[in-house]
């Protein structure tokens, strides 16, 4: 059976997608692999979330994460023929961001053991490099990518016995620019950026040969489950990835105003106290309040948007509280404490870090309504969800089975951060804490706004048309029923799906951003198309750069 009749072979059943093994290919063929990626249904499916389980005994047990990485990684990163949708050239450079941040070892409380948690772990990620080069890829093409660490965090965490046995790449590129050679830089110019108008990414993540994948780590800190979206900030050289520093500390050291929004302190205030009635906490006073994770959003998303990731994974095979080191051992909410590993057992994983992010913060047991850079997202342009549970979400196993599955089915790991702690205005708030409070969704979301019911099914004309990069789509249900809106290029292909979930009955817009970080189209004509309840309509849209 060759290749292309062997993926149209593909068995679907009511209880979800399944797919037999790809390595079939690998052993009983001798077709020569030129191009792999992502999952066909993984790219079909860019909202939805993918959660596998894992069942690993213990953080320590280093044979069996790395058995069960590469169990994950042959199911999901599969061969693909060129033109495929998400089709990568075995030829291109791999970018993988672990988190590979700094484990602490100043601190006199650090043990290498006990900060196995701050960092993803290397056998798992070790799994994942072993699968691109079953697919071709070779050695000296994979590199890992981090901004914050010394040589003793790669030490410890196992990433240069990894260099060592892997035979890739890993460069000590902390001096940040000025300090490291040019060529270990590629600049990109920000699109509508809140904060910074230029990025400087460390070779080759951006370059044009290169594909980026994205290997989080499930944790907490300051800023809440920091996992896909905040992993990120290390593909930045220094000192622009500090977006965590403070608006009134002023500039990251050495970024010229140049390369920063005219106004953006001014805007960046004005947008705190839009949002400081409307996103729950943000009226937090002080340093260590709204005003600090508002900056520190705006500069993330200003890097999503810039970024173009091939695959967000969050390795939650086990989870970490606290803040680093630090965190509410043997349940004291204190500042004494220290931050603690447990095993979470799962495998978060999807095209669309904020879903996915969003996600691990439910898994994390926090309510995601009450964190500001989900709100911030949407308005934005870059997801269109805020309710966990509106989000599609996939069990996935290593046979290749996608079942689609409640979110409630899935156990949680609390994990308490000390975000945005409650300790104002007569609240007493513990410094460690979990952000569940109840959040009233259908105050904010979106698609669920307009209580007006429509008489009919109807699919409007895009506004702006032409645009550049992004225009809203608006549609009307007259009734609740599971909907789809895609968009197409002029040879068939699907470039993009905006929805694919059931909607409430009313009046629905989107926003669609042709340069969103994780699409860039060429200027030309698309078409969308309406799926719902029986009804289809298809337009046309033109993008003019």
């Amino acid at each position: 059976m060759d290749r292309r009749k062997f993926f149209k072979t593909t068995a679907i059943s009511a209880a979800g997608l399944s797919i037999a093994s790809k390595d079939i290919l690998l052993a009983n063929s001798k077709i020569d692999i030129t191009h792999f990626g992502v999952h066909q249904f993984i790219e079909e499916n860019p909202e939805a979330v993918f959660i596998m389980r894992t069942d690993v005994d213990k953080k320590t047990n280093s044979a069996k994460i790395y058995e069960t990485s590469s169990a994950f990684a042959k199911s999901v990163l599969v061969p693909k023929e060129e033109g495929e949708l998400g089709a990568v050239p075995i030829s291109n450079m791999v970018a993988i961001k672990p988190n590979l941040t700094l484990r602490f070892n100043h601190d006199a409380r650090h043990t290498v053991e006990g900060t196995m948690g701050i960092v993803t772990d290397s056998f798992f990620v070790e799994g994942v490099v072993e699968r691109l080069k079953e697919l071709g890829t070779v050695s000296d093409k994979i590199h890992l990518i981090e901004t914050n660490y010394n040589s003793q965090d790669l030490t410890d965490g196992g990433y240069i016995s990894l260099k060592e046995r892997a035979g890739i790449n890993l460069e000590n590129l902390s001096d940040g620019v000025g300090g490291i050679d040019e060529s270990k830089i590629i600049w990109k110019n920000v699109v509508s950026g809140g904060y910074f108008k230029k990025l400087p990414y460390i070779y080759p993540v951006s370059a044009p040969n290169s594909w980026l994948l994205n290997i989080a780590k499930l944790k907490a800190h300051s800023m809440g489950i920091t996992s896909c979206a905040k992993n990120l900030q290390g593909t930045i050289v220094k000192n622009y990835q500090e977006h965590c520093r403070r608006i009134t500390d002023g500039n990251p050291d050495d970024v010229p105003n140049e390369h920063i929004v005219a106004d953006a302190k001014k805007n960046i205030i004005a947008s705190y106290f839009k949002h400081a009635d409307t996103i729950p906490r943000w009226d937090r006073p002080g340093a260590q309040g709204g005003v600090w994770q508002e900056t520190w959003a705006t500069r993330c998303l200003d890097n999503i948007s810039t970024l173009n990731t091939g695959l967000h994974i969050i390795e939650g095979i086990y989870g970490r509280d606290g803040n680093f080191v630090e965190g509410p051992s043997e349940g004291d909410d204190t500042n004494s404490g220290i931050a603690t590993d447990y095993m979470s057992n799962v495998i978060i994983f999807g095209k669309n870090p904020f879903n996915v992010d969003n996600i691990a913060h439910w898994i994390a047991g926090h309510e995601p309504g009450n964190f500001g850079l989900f709100h911030m997202a949407i308005e934005r342009g870059l997801t269109t969800e805020l309710n966990p549970m509106n989000i599609p979400v996939y069990e996935w196993k290593t046979d290749g089975t996608a079942t689609l599955t409640p979110l409630t089915d899935f156990n949680r790991t609390p994990l308490k951060t000390k975000y945005l702690q409650r300790d104002y205005d007569g609240q007493s708030e513990p410094l460690w804490h979990l952000c569940d409070e109840t959040y009233e969704y259908t105050t904010s979301v979106d698609d669920e706004k307009d209580t007006v019911i429509p008489s009919e099914y109807s699919l409007e004309q895009n506004y702006p048309n032409p645009f550049n990069p992004s225009t809203k789509i608006e549609f009307s249900l007259s009734k609740a029923a599971h909907t789809n809106l895609s968009v197409f290029n002029v040879q068939g292909k699907k470039v993009a799906t905006l929805v694919n979930k059931k909607l409430s009955a009313g009046i629905h817009t989107y926003n669609f951003d042709a340069n969103s970080g994780i699409l860039h189209l060429a200027s030309g004509r698309y078409f969308y198309r309406l799926e719902s309840g029986g009804y289809s309509k298809t337009k046309k849209m033109v993008l003019a750069k």
